[in-house]
């Protein structure tokens, strides 16, 4: 069931709980954009068998680091059931809505389901699956059954740094990278 109308949408987060008894929510982030959560203002809440968001005022966040959480207060949910009520609904901006990029920064979803190709040989090595945040974020790579020796190992994680990954080419949806001597081989 694909949905077009959701194709102008970006999810930026999921509600995940409560918070308190004041109706704030708890959100898990899906966008790396702070403001996302700290800045007041129009966001767009899509509830659970909904196919439309609708808008929601956004009154205050702040980040719980060590939760990876952001605690948000909406307008209109001053309590705890209300707030319960929101559970596992998502917040969305409009597509849009995309903070401008530097000249090396990529959204995420635009990195998944890229091809990989070694740049010396241009041999297909996959096709990126996930995204893993880390200090530096690592690429989720499924090994093309070609390049896949080993068997067991369906997929490598491949450093999304300039020196490994050159080569973003998002027009042609391919990655070329210079992995150092035994990178690929070092997730057995």
């Amino acid at each position: 069931m694909t949905n077009d109308k959701l194709d102008d949408w970006l999810e930026i987060g999921k509600i995940v709980a409560p918070q308190g008894l004041s109706g704030e929510l708890r959100v898990y982030p899906v966008s790396d954009f702070p403001e996302r959560f700290e800045v007041p203002g129009k966001r767009w809440l899509l509830r659970l068998g909904d196919t439309e968001p609708q808008p929601i005022e956004l009154l205050t966040g702040r980040y719980i680091s060590n939760k990876n959480l952001y605690v948000i207060k909406l307008a209109g949910v001053e309590n705890c059931d209300q707030a319960e009520a929101l559970r596992g609904c998502k917040l969305m901006v409009p597509a849009s809505d995309r903070p401008q990029l530097g000249e090396d920064e990529y959204h995420v979803l635009d990195l998944i389901g890229l091809e990989v190709f070694m740049q010396a040989s241009g041999e297909l090595v996959g096709t990126v699956v996930d995204i893993i945040p880390a200090g530096n974020d690592l690429l989720e790579v499924k090994l093309h059954k070609s390049f896949a020796t080993d068997k067991k190992q369906k997929t490598v994680l491949i450093p999304f740094v300039q020196a490994i990954a050159p080569v973003v080419d998002l027009p042609s949806g391919r990655i070329e990278i210079t992995p150092p001597p035994g990178l690929l081989e070092i997730n057995n």
